[in-house]
């Protein structure tokens, strides 16, 4: 099977590196074709729902796994309808309908934008695609780990976590390449750290409410395998601050001339900021995971509201 999804480039970041004295790797998701890593999965189960027949695909996402569904929808040419909810930016809206998907807008919370999608699937034909929590997508983000064992050394994995589709794809990753003793550090925002929660309870937990900038983290309750992978998996969550996340950001657009959204500058963070967790590594492997959800407008915006007092 030809992927959707492209083998994206491997850099290093020669600024970090040299300030920390060890190798940071970059792997560059950001330049995937849908903006973000979210194509790998989202790409690879589409394809596979293809195959079996599906004639439309229905997905309730409010940013790059509805945009990564639109650009797979439109590559397979099958019909594609993407639920966003109404606090989806209009912006992102206009960027998923300009590339030939179907967008409504409904519901106040995605949850009740998650079951207008599920009443969209009764339809002969409709397959659901969902965000993050199925195993064809975590296969398909597998693919990222698949590209760079043995081609490059590295000791740790640092990701951003939103609903845990892109944890379990580098858990399972590093798993079928041989590579099951390499940990991973999980990284969320303050306000958006189900999988932290979920790991400190010992069970899944369900945020009552998303407060933190970064939307796209915004998932109240993580998929279970993501938590069932921290029990299989040397698995180390930690979490940042949106000022973190945000002056991450910005320091990347200056170092790598590169625009990522707080949800990716999260696992940057980690680095910028030289956190306790990754003293005990030489050589971390930061993915790179993008997003549709930001431009120089609103790194502006997000630099004049967090800036230092």
């Amino acid at each position: 099977m030809t992927h959707l999804h492209i083998a994206t480039p491997v850099l290093e970041h020669r600024g970090l590196s040299a300030s920390l004295d060890k190798q940071v790797w970059l792997k560059m998701e950001n330049t995937q074709p849908s903006g973000s890593f979210k194509l790998r999965g989202i790409g690879v189960m589409c394809q596979r729902a293809a195959a079996k027949g599906a004639t439309h695909f229905v997905c309730p996402s409010g940013g790059n796994a509805g945009f990564a569904a639109a650009v797979a929808g439109v590559a397979l040419g099958i019909k594609t309808t993407i639920l966003v909810p109404q606090t989806t930016h209009e912006t992102v809206r206009a960027a998923i309908r300009a590339i030939g998907a179907t967008v409504i807008v409904e519901g106040g919370v995605w949850d009740e934008t998650n079951q207008a999608a599920l009443r969209l699937c009764d339809q002969p034909g409709a397959v659901y695609i969902p965000p993050f929590d199925h195993a064809d997508i975590w296969d398909g983000n597998a693919t990222l780990i698949d590209e760079v064992a043995g081609k490059h050394e590295f000791d740790v994995v640092i990701c951003s976590v939103g609903g845990g589709g892109l944890l379990s794809g580098i858990a399972l990753g590093l798993q079928r390449n041989g590579l099951a003793h390499i940990p991973i550090i999980a990284v969320e925002t303050e306000g958006a750290a189900s999988l932290h929660a979920s790991v400190q309870a010992g069970e899944l937990v369900t945020l009552p409410a998303i407060t933190s900038i970064a939307s796209t983290l915004g998932a109240r309750r993580v998929a279970q395998q993501a938590l069932d992978w921290t029990r299989q998996h040397r698995i180390t969550t930690t979490t940042v601050t949106d000022a973190q996340a945000v002056q991450a950001c910005l320091a990347f657009a200056d170092d790598m001339r590169t625009l990522v959204e707080p949800a990716c500058g999260a696992a940057l963070a980690v680095a910028y900021q030289n956190l306790p967790e990754l003293a005990a590594f030489k050589k971390p492997l930061i993915v790179v995971c993008g997003g549709i959800a930001v431009d120089l407008g609103k790194l502006q915006a997000w630099k004049t509201q967090f800036q230092p007092s």
